[in-house]
Parts: C-alpha cells; sequence; structure tokens
C-alpha cells in the first residue's frame, strides 16, 4: 500500500441506521435503556464484564489506563455503535473504561440475552458482524495512520471521524463537546500542536467556533494531501 493510498481512507462505509429499540421489541429481547450525563462512567477497567451497550443518542469514549498511570483513549464511540462486546467472546473483565462524552442514552442488554439473540435472529446477526468488521477496519487504518501520517494529519483524520464524516451528505456536522487535551490524548500530540492547527483549520475555513464545533467536509483536503 502506497503512502497516498494510506492517506484517503478515513473512514469505513459507515453502516445503515438501525432501529435496534424496535427490533429487540419485536424479538421479546430483554434490555435496559440507561442515561448518563457527560462525564459518567458507564463501565470502569476490571469490572465484570457481563453486557453488551448499544449507543442511541449522545457518545462514548474507551480509555484504558496503565499500571504506571498512563491513560490511552482507543476510541471515540457516538449513536450507532456497540461496545462492551468483547463479554461474548469469553472476557470476564472490562479492558476499559467507557465514559459518555455528552449526554448519552444507551441500550444495555446482557451478556446471555445478546448471544440468544444473535443465534435465532438473522438480522442482528447480521448487523452485529457487519459492526465488528467495521470496528476492525477502523483500527487497522489507526494504526496506520499513527505510524505514518503527520500530527495535523491525524488530527483532521479524527476531527472527520468525529464528526461522522460521510453519514449524512457533505454538509457540517457538529461535533460532540470535546478538548484538545483529549484529541492530544488521541492523536499523540501536545495539546499546544493541536491549538495551532485548530487555529489554523478555522482561519482555512475548515472548521467553525460558535458555541460549538463544526467540522466541515473540506477538512478532508488536509487527509488527503501529501
Amino acid at each position: 500500500m502506497t503512502r497516498s493510498a494510506r492517506s484517503k481512507s478515513v473512514a469505513p462505509k459507515s453502516l445503515l441506521p438501525l432501529d435496534l429499540q424496535g427490533f429487540l421489541d419485536s424479538a421479546g429481547v430483554s434490555r435496559r435503556i440507561v442515561r448518563f450525563r457527560r462525564g459518567s462512567i458507564v463501565f470502569t477497567q476490571g469490572a465484570q464484564a457481563n453486557s453488551v451497550f448499544y449507543i442511541q443518542q449522545g457518545g462514548v469514549r474507551l480509555s484504558v489506563l496503565s499500571r504506571r498511570g498512563r491513560e490511552a483513549i482507543v476510541a471515540m464511540l457516538a449513536p450507532g455503535d456497540f461496545f462492551g462486546e468483547g463479554c461474548l467472546a469469553g472476557q470476564s473483565l472490562r479492558m476499559a473504561t467507557a465514559t459518555a462524552l455528552v449526554p448519552t442514552t444507551v441500550l444495555k442488554i446482557h451478556k446471555r440475552e445478546m448471544m440468544r439473540t444473535l443465534h435465532e435472529q438473522s438480522a442482528l446477526s447480521d448487523r452485529f458482524i457487519a459492526h465488528m468488521l467495521t470496528r476492525n477496519i477502523r483500527i487497522e487504518e489507526d494504526l496506520i495512520d499513527q505510524l505514518f501520517n503527520s500530527s495535523e494529519k491525524r488530527l483532521a483524520r479524527t476531527l472527520l471521524l468525529l464528526a461522522q464524516y460521510g453519514q449524512a451528505g457533505d454538509s457540517g456536522h457538529v461535533l460532540p463537546a470535546i478538548s484538545q487535551e483529549t484529541l492530544a490524548e488521541m492523536i499523540g500530540t501536545t495539546r499546544s500542536r493541536v491549538n495551532l492547527f485548530m487555529n489554523k483549520f478555522r482561519k482555512l475555513g475548515f472548521v467553525r467556533y460558535n458555541g460549538t464545533l463544526t467540522i466541515n467536509s473540506s477538512l478532508l483536503s488536509i487527509v488527503l494531501h501529501d
């Protein structure tokens, strides 16, 4: 794969929206709707893993804490994403901490119910497999991005992913509240560098500040530029 080809990969093709709650209603699946305030912990690293979650509204950050106390952000999730699915593969303890980025609503499905439903309901099983494949592609692209691209390009790609680029046309997308410190941790650079690039993006019209942060699809030009 050439460097040019690597740079042009921004995000896997988005999955079609799923009315999971309606589907679970029709399938008679037991689950709970849980709401979290911004900054609330959904589950912590090392906690018992016995449920799968599906984001209806809001956003969730997955982070890992090393034994030396260093935190790394491993994923930023949006509506339509599953998380906590490791329990289905025998994971007994959570490998990461899940935190609500904004006021967030999730469906919580117990491991036994989820496994039963995946066996019995082919539509949900197909959707879940597609989700897992998409997640694997994203992880691979994140690794390539970290190894080969500049911090400016990594920031641009991260903003596009957080804004769910390609999922709802080419108009601007409002980003969930996220600090420059968090962005710096995600792309492996300093806050001052993130601030420098964000100011550059704003002057070029790629992002807009007006109480919230809006990401324009024109930011893709940074990712595609060699």
